[in-house]
């Protein structure tokens, strides 16, 4: 009998036959409360009805039209209001399928323009899983481990400001990590050796942890003193999910490319890259491309995920639900000490799990999902050692669904340590 690859874990056991809304059905009916939207990927929620009137229509009059042989009309309507969306000097496109697909590109269209190779990324980082985004990637030695040899060189490692794990404030992890930074580009990689700054404005799997404007404005500073390009990974954060458009809003900063994947067509895969014409214009000849990039049903999708982000006010949603969902998961944290932190921005929350002495703890964490699980609500892990738990709903979230999640994970996580404690 035919299976999946044992190399790709499933976190449910669940075979789903439809979607809508914030829920999944199995085969038997049962509805799951759906926190993960597919990590990210079903913004709008599962099926929204705009979403599938506007692929449906699209697979009427043109499934694929190779954007490297002609253009169409759901790509120039996309660009149109993408470009809308993005900071004011970005006016070019690259359209590719995957998150890490965009990052590489990205890496790449900086290399191109400024001569050099080395990209400086931050611990914790997570950029995908192919061999040249794994050897970007951080947050779990697995996703490097799995190349089975040596990774790309040229990527050099800096600090991410995280209070939790330093044990300090705000303002001294700051400091320290820009003095960690400027020390890095003394001793490992002079700055006249990198082409890019890559950072992720909240950390994915690390544990949804924000940057903050302090540090991307050192970030800003050194890489306009040194010729250096700022790329933004708003794959998982980008398209609404923390109460801005782009994550990076949050921190008054002007990225020099900006990447973007998961959410922003609902579930069809596109990702992409945008920066300034005359930027765009450096990436070299054959560098860009990609049989199923731009595909003219996933750009329809994204023009309907947008005009939804727009109609329903999906922005302001995601600042007011997921301020609903810190209070509510604040709360849970304040009567257990096995929860240490609770971070995250907008629809992008998550509970962090420790021992007494402050150690991870994933069997907690693993076992707070399971008891949601059979509470019919689906939730992920993350973090180095899964000891993260993360919510991600969809964008259209209600007060009453935040609710119904909030009484789910409290009875489950008063479940484990009653079971522990009890």
């Amino acid at each position: 009998m035919a299976q999946l690859s044992p190399a790709l874990v499933q976190a449910t056991p669940i075979v789903a036959t439809r979607g809508q809304g914030l829920y999944l059905y199995d085969r038997d009916g049962r509805a799951y409360l759906d926190l993960t939207s597919g990590i990210g990927v079903t913004s709008t929620g599962h099926c929204h009805p705009d979403i599938v009137a506007a692929a449906r229509k699209q697979v009427e009059t043109l499934i694929h039209g190779q954007y490297g042989i002609v253009k169409h009309e759901p790509l120039l309507e996309l660009m149109e209001k993408l470009g809308a969306r993005m900071p004011s000097d970005m006016d070019a496109f690259f359209f590719a399928n995957s998150g890490a697909e965009a990052v590489e590109a990205s890496v790449r269209l900086a290399r191109n323009a400024t001569g050099r190779q080395n990209v400086l990324v931050f611990q914790g980082s997570f950029h995908g899983r192919t061999i040249g985004a794994a050897a970007l990637t951080t947050s779990g030695a697995r996703f490097r481990a799995a190349a089975s040899g040596p990774l790309p060189p040229g990527v050099v490692v800096a600090p991410f400001p995280t209070p939790y794990r330093y044990g300090w404030d705000l303002a001294a992890t700051n400091r320290f990590c820009l003095r960690e930074l400027d020390h890095i580009l003394a001793t490992l990689s002079a700055p006249t050796e990198i082409a890019a700054i890559l950072i992720e404005p909240v950390q994915g799997e690390a544990g949804y942890q924000p940057a903050s404007a302090e540090f991307f404005a050192g970030l800003r500073k050194r890489a306009d003193e040194h010729g250096i390009l700022l790329i933004t990974d708003e794959v998982q954060a980008g398209v609404a999910r923390t109460g801005k458009f782009w994550a990076h809003e949050h921190f008054d900063v002007r990225p020099d490319i900006v990447v973007f994947a998961k959410g922003i067509a609902s579930g069809f895969p596109l990702s992409g890259i945008a920066a300034c014409r005359e930027l765009m214009q450096k990436a070299a000849p054959g560098s860009q491309g990609g049989t199923f990039s731009a595909n003219a049903v996933a750009c329809a999708a994204a023009v309907a995920t947008l005009d939804v982000i727009e109609k329903e006010g999906l922005v302001a949603n995601a600042r007011e639900m997921g301020q609903r969902l810190r209070d509510g998961l604040e709360r849970t944290a304040s009567r257990h000490a096995g929860i240490g932190n609770v971070r995250g921005l907008g629809l992008m929350q998550a509970s962090e799990f420790v021992t007494a002495d402050g150690a991870p703890d994933p069997a907690a964490s693993k076992a707070v999902v399971a008891a949601a699980l059979r509470r019919a609500m689906i939730l992920l892990t993350c973090g180095p050692q899964g000891h993260i738990v993360r919510m991600i709903p969809a964008l259209t979230i209600n007060r009453d669904e935040i609710d119904k999640a909030l009484e789910i994970w409290n009875a489950s996580v008063d479940e484990v340590y009653g079971e522990r404690h009890g």
